[in-house]
């Protein structure tokens, strides 16, 4: 199974594309918006493609040619201004969904935001209001695509070193999560059909991955 990883050069990303290509039975094609960023993809072997998804959905869709699942990991970033969150969290996922569309691909997996309800919006900082909001329509756009989609909402992201263990359900607690084990849960998600029309929130927790995926 070939996968389009969008936001590869994040750090999700990065530890994605790693995951994927030690995978004996995925391939990693990660999509990267500077030529300067793909050296680290070829070294794992991966395959790389140019877009920009502050650009239109047709460079986006002739990435995605050939690839059997299409995994959303881009952010905005914490630093960047309401502008951006809009452009990539919203319009980029949006765009990104319809380039699936477009491709023929069907099996998708956004990674959007812990809690992304209509609540969480209204009791957000006014700092961090957009944010959510990007994610609440962006999810909601996926959720009427008629895609295979898979939402996973992590926990507060960090770089601690995986440990292979989470806790997953429809509602957790709130708490962290290590990057490293959010991308195993992807890979776990892609590898399990029935993760498919399924959303759920992640957080660091004593269940092994691939358990904790195929009990949602």
């Amino acid at each position: 199974m070939k996968i389009l990883v969008v936001g590869a050069n994040g750090q999700i990303g990065k530890h994605l594309v790693s995951l994927i290509q030690d995978s004996d039975s995925l391939e990693a094609r990660a999509l990267i918006r500077k030529q300067e960023q793909a050296s680290f993809f070829e070294n794992l072997g991966a395959e790389t493609v140019m877009a920009d998804l502050e650009q239109d959905i047709e460079p986006i869709a002739k990435a995605a040619e050939g690839v059997d699942a299409i995994v959303f990991t881009a952010g905005s970033g914490g630093h960047t201004g309401k502008d951006k969150t809009i452009m990539v969290d919203l319009d980029g996922a949006v765009k990104t969904i319809e380039a699936a569309k477009v491709a023929g691909v069907k099996r998708f997996i956004m990674i959007s935001s812990f809690d992304t309800t209509r609540e969480a919006i209204q009791a957000a900082p006014s700092s961090f209001a957009p944010y959510v909001a990007a994610k609440h329509y962006a999810d909601e756009w996926l959720r009427r695509a008629n895609l295979d989609y898979t939402i996973i909402h992590p926990g507060l992201l960090t770089n601690n070193k995986g440990t292979g263990q989470v806790t997953a359900a429809v509602e957790v607690d709130r708490d962290e999560v290590p990057r490293e084990d959010v991308a195993s849960v992807i890979v776990a998600s892609l590898e399990n059909e029935k993760a498919i029309g399924k959303e759920f929130q992640v957080v660091t927790g004593a269940t092994p991955i691939k358990e904790a995926v195929d009990s949602i």
